[in-house]
């Protein structure tokens, strides 16, 4: 896992198992997420809530369900959490893809995550990648 802290405060280890599971393309693993999680998504011409570490760590198996590799990833921490942006790559049925996001993820004091305030650039294929440019190659 490539990373680029733009803090130099303690990770959450909540976080740093989430991202370990986001790039393998596996659950999120127990005790990660807290019983009342609350996922806020905002993704391409949408927004939606979802809340229960089942339901939310569901839509984030359905999101990340294929390995893939950080490009970039930027932690910065908050006194509630931490910031993570990253670029994610990945193969699907052979065809590259990537997305751009950006999670704002509250932490409790029992190490847990309860809310994930999230947006994304969408999801792109070879072709939308090929056609954003040279920084996508």
């Amino acid at each position: 896992m490539l990373e680029q802290a733009t803090d130099t405060a303690v990770a959450h280890p909540a976080v740093t198992r989430l991202l370990e599971a986001i790039e393998s393309g596996t659950p999120v693993p127990g005790g990660v997420l807290a019983d009342s999680v609350l996922l806020d998504a905002t993704v391409p011409s949408w927004r939606f809530t979802t809340r229960g570490a089942g339901q939310v760590g569901d839509q984030l198996a359905q999101w990340f369900a294929d390995p893939g590799h950080f490009e970039e990833l930027e932690r910065t921490a908050l006194p509630d959490g931490e910031v993570v942006r990253f670029l994610l790559r990945w193969s699907e049925q052979g065809v590259a893809h990537a997305a751009h996001q950006t999670h704002h993820l509250e932490v409790d004091e029992a190490g847990r995550i309860t809310s994930d305030r999230m947006f994304c650039g969408g999801r792109w294929d070879a072709s939308l990648l090929e056609r954003m440019g040279p920084w996508s190659a």
